[in-house]
């Protein structure tokens, strides 16, 4: 009878060990896979950046011999600058993001992980070209900070998405209806030129991102799973960082809206 409780004991170590070994793999995995997805978004924010600086400083210039254009604040533009912000060009700009993003999302459950990169790295780039306006319309100072307060905001919010026990996917159908109120608004705001209206998007705009930060967390870290294999576990890193991208960059936008400092 002894030898018996023995065995059982024995036997309930060994389960008990097995267990704790896979949770160890299970957390080991999960840490890499956000690891990754965390570094696909910064990269993306980095070429955004580099894109945005690098085509406001080719489209103005301080040298009015060389300027094409002078706009109402003062800023004078170049003769790309001219073509890139003022001509039929800028729609292409501001629509080739959208198509590229939407490509990607339709298309990335039959691309190689490698294509499924460059894509990514194709938008955030193109991204980076439509947003150049925006150190022409705000100070640079101003969009430094609001960047800053931003990422310290993506930060907290994506961190309490990561370790919170709650639930958050009671949030996901109030935050979508938010998300297209806020896009259907912003686009009869073009016609209407309230500002009254877009003060009011901007609020509910940053409620919005703020929630679906967190959210989306929380969901890119339940979409890990240890059986994948390389591809889809790649594929699905790509995904969930254009997710978190997608929820800074307009988070970013949303607070610039409300508290940048225009030209």
């Amino acid at each position: 009878m002894a030898d018996l409780k023995r065995s059982n004991f024995g036997h309930m170590q060994g389960q008990a060990g097995t267990a704790a070994q896979i949770d160890a793999a299970i957390d080991e995995g999960l840490r890499a896979y956000m690891l990754k997805v965390y570094n696909y978004m910064a990269i993306g924010l980095a070429l955004t950046g580099v894109a945005a600086l690098t085509f406001v400083i080719m489209a103005t210039t301080a040298d009015p011999s060389a300027a094409a254009a002078q706009l109402p604040n003062g800023k004078m533009l170049t003769d790309f600058g001219v073509m890139l912000y003022t001509s039929p060009l800028r729609w292409a700009v501001m629509l080739a993001p959208l198509g590229l993003v939407f490509f990607l999302s339709f298309r990335i459950n039959t691309m190689s992980v490698g294509k499924a990169q460059a894509t990514f790295w194709a938008y955030a780039a193109l991204v980076g070209v439509s947003l150049s306006s925006i150190f022409i319309i705000y100070t640079p100072e101003s969009v430094t900070q609001v960047f800053f307060v931003t990422a310290a905001s993506f930060l907290g919010l994506s961190l309490y998405g990561y370790t919170t026990k709650k639930d958050l996917s009671g949030w996901g159908s109030f935050l979508i209806m938010g998300l297209i109120g806020v896009v259907i608004a912003s686009v009869v705001n073009i016609f209407l030129g309230s500002s009254m209206l877009q003060f009011a998007i901007s609020v509910i705009g940053v409620l919005v991102f703020a929630g679906l930060t967190a959210y989306d967390t929380q969901q890119i870290k339940t979409m890990y799973d240890i059986n994948d294999d390389g591809t889809v576990s790649g594929r699905k890193a790509i995904m969930g960082a254009l997710r978190l991208y997608l929820d800074f960059i307009n988070l970013f936008l949303m607070l610039l809206h409300l508290f940048g400092n225009r030209e």
